[in-house]
């Protein structure tokens, strides 16, 4: 049986009411049922303003919006901290607030002592995690068992695993502080958190936005490019898929979706999915997953002439040298010298003036 990724063009005039249409047509409430509680899994990459990082305001504003009148009582809004993004800075640089606000929610930080993490053992037989974490054992937060999860990416790629989207989404949830362990196995720890979720969840789904979309370096340091369009799927895996063939990757030569395609977990040959909304059989952004000098460094820890150290590296007291790092070349130099550029030429756009809208 095929999977169904819906997608559709949109502007931004239309967009909560497109938001509105692509649920409907991806056939949320198949998935989600109404009357179990909702998790709104947000995704906030870099505590500042930049396209096509974090979900966007109108985003979260059409999911709410439409969920709420399709009679689904309670949505919880999570969004949980990395070592180097602040997300409560985040969420107000990236004027979500002012959305929690109008739909009266609040969010929910994914770290203690705000949510209790329990030791989960998973069902099925794992690929990585039960070996990344053998002492401490796989933490999750405890307030994940038995609610849906919604997944609120953006269109972009990924300097680690080539795309990030309602898979790569799953990372900053399920997995506390320390899930840089996992980097030297990223594709294997996606397909095991899929395989978590898809035991803790009652109900997944995915909207994922690609009003702008990133080229490059992502999830940060990218080139956005308004690309009007907005995805919606049920499989993580077959709106990755798609998501993917649209920025030009084959989605088979990803690592972490042929994996979940061969464990059946979902789709990803294109052929075995159905989209439905609009032809994108000629649709190609030419995207290509780039490096930094600071991705290039952690590859080498992960993958290269460094391996032999990172242990020494990256679970010692030496470990806080990598954020250090990362923070200063992102945040204060990259960002300040050519970031700001680009986030005032798009704030000129249409859809910054939506964003903007949202302050």
């Amino acid at each position: 049986m095929k999977s169904k990724v819906a997608v559709i063009k949109t502007k931004p005039k239309t967009v909560l009411d497109d938001i509105e249409k692509i649920l409907h047509i991806a056939d949320v409430k198949e998935f989600l049922k109404p009357n179990i509680p909702t998790i709104l899994k947000i995704n906030i990459s870099w505590q500042f303003y930049y396209p096509a990082c974090s979900t966007t305001p109108w985003q979260l504003d059409g999911v709410a919006s439409t969920l709420f009148k399709y009679g689904y009582k309670k949505l919880i809004p999570a969004q949980n901290r990395t070592v180097v993004v602040d997300p409560k800075q985040g969420a107000e640089n990236n004027h979500l607030n002012s959305v929690l606000k109008k739909h009266k929610l609040k969010f929910i930080y994914l770290y203690e002592p705000e949510v209790e993490w329990i030791t989960y053992k998973p069902k099925v037989k794992l690929l990585v995690l039960d070996k990344v974490y053998k002492k401490q054992g796989i933490q999750i937060p405890k307030m994940f068992i038995g609610k849906n999860a919604f997944h609120l990416p953006t269109l972009k790629t990924h300097v680690f695993t080539t795309i990030t989207g309602a898979m790569k989404n799953a990372f900053g949830g399920l997995l506390n502080d320390n899930r840089h362990w996992t980097h030297a196995v990223i594709h294997e720890t996606l397909v095991d958190l899929l395989q978590i979720q898809k035991e803790i969840h009652p109900g997944i789904f995915c909207l994922t936005d690609g009003t702008i979309a990133g080229n490059g370096a992502g999830p940060r340091i990218m080139e956005p490019q308004i690309t009007n369009y907005l995805l919606a799927s049920g499989d993580s895996v077959a709106i990755d898929a798609i998501a993917a063939k649209m920025m030009g990757f084959d989605p088979m030569h990803i690592k972490f979706l042929r994996l979940a395609h061969d464990m059946k977990l979902g789709k990803a040959h294109p052929q075995e999915i159905d989209i439905v909304g609009e032809d994108i059989s000629t649709v190609n952004f030419h995207f290509e997953s780039k490096d930094t000098f600071a991705s290039r460094g952690q590859k080498a820890i992960y993958w290269g002439k460094l391996k032999p150290f990172e242990h020494f590296l990256l679970r010692t007291a030496l470990v806080p040298w990598s954020y250090v790092a990362s923070r200063a070349y992102h945040d204060f130099y990259w960002y300040n010298i050519f970031g700001k550029t680009i986030v005032k030429k798009f704030i000129a756009s249409s859809w910054g003036k939506l964003f903007e809208s949202y302050k």
